[in-house]
């Protein structure tokens, strides 16, 4: 049981370091303003899903940020899917922290 959850913990840190980077260098979807942070990600034991809690400041609009993320997950999800190295490419499922 520990190992699995080392191994989750690992996953979740390196999705947190790879879409910090993708938000930072990657995303240009206009909706999305701000400072955007990662502060944490939580992946299911299955791989299907990840939750990824951002924190986000000086947004012109919040909610609009949020949609904006939601509609670059799968843009989000295919840069996952290239840099780091898993069988399944979890749904993202943002949500503000």
């Amino acid at each position: 049981m520990a190992k699995n959850d080392a191994r989750l913990n690992r996953i979740n840190e390196e999705l947190k370091k790879e879409i910090s980077n993708i938000f930072t260098f990657d995303l240009k979807n206009p909706n999305v303003t701000g400072m955007l942070s990662v502060t944490k990600v939580k992946i299911t034991p299955d791989f299907k899903y990840a939750k990824v809690y951002v924190s986000i400041l000086n947004s012109k609009d919040i909610d609009k940020t949020m949609s904006g993320l939601k509609e670059s997950a799968g843009f989000i999800r295919s840069r996952i899917a290239k840099e780091v190295n898993l069988r399944i490419t979890p749904e993202l499922v943002f949500e503000v922290d």
